[in-house]
């Protein structure tokens, strides 16, 4: 989403924090809700790119597209640099 936006996300610009909290089905453990923190060090890319890029990622991510319904995901993004 960001490269097809002209926005560089290569090279370690663009990493991920992924936290989670588990449950137990009938003494099973379970996975409840997933949180994903990106980092982006942006430069001096367009900030409403990034937004937009943000906002529709996860309709074209196919691990959320998998698990949304079953698992809470949330996700937030921390933008570092000129943006």
């Amino acid at each position: 989403m960001l490269e097809a936006r002209g926005i560089d996300a290569s090279g370690g610009k663009l990493t991920a924090e992924v936290s989670g909290k588990i449950g137990k089905d009938d003494g099973v453990l379970a996975i409840r809700s997933i949180h994903v923190k990106y980092r982006l060090e942006a430069g001096r890319a367009d900030p409403d790119a990034i937004g937009r890029a943000h906002e529709i990622h996860a309709a074209r991510c196919p691990v959320y597209r998998t698990l949304i319904g079953c698992v809470d995901i949330t996700t937030e993004l921390a933008v570092e640099g000129e943006a």
